[in-house]
């Protein structure tokens, strides 16, 4: 695979989609933050590192997707910034701001994976991984 984080937004876009209430992922530490972000932002109710099934290698991360009364997902739309092809570097005076604000950049820093916010509040940059709205 030679983008783990498009095929972890891909897998969600099509979670999301199928109305399926949880979503299974391969894990790594940087899929682990970038769970642990949606969920402190509000758009997934919770995650968890689970083993994998019989016959399966390495873990695996279990979403648990969020959802309104009416079904509608608390997440409208994710995408995938910075590819293997095309890295997209900011400094913080040009961490972008997805939805005049409403939505979250996902940074990956020097100081570790963090929402836009969270690395303009620190003063540092990095690359932009993904937006979610």
């Amino acid at each position: 695979m030679t983008d783990p984080i498009a095929d972890f937004l891909t897998r969600m876009r099509n979670a999301i989609r199928a109305a399926h209430e949880t979503v299974e992922i391969p894990a790594s530490k940087l899929k682990a933050e970038l769970a642990r972000i949606l969920a402190e932002q509000g758009y997934v109710e919770s995650w968890s590192i689970v083993p994998a099934r019989e016959g399966g290698a390495g873990e695996l991360i279990q979403i648990r997707l969020k959802y309104t009364e009416n079904r509608r997902s608390a997440i409208s739309g994710l995408r995938r910034v910075s590819r293997p092809g095309r890295r997209t570097y900011v400094d913080v005076r040009h961490i972008p701001k997805v939805l005049g604000g409403m939505g979250t950049s996902i940074v990956s820093t020097s100081h570790g994976v963090m929402t836009g916010h969270d690395a303009r509040v620190a003063g540092v940059g990095g690359e932009v991984l993904a937006q979610v709205w």
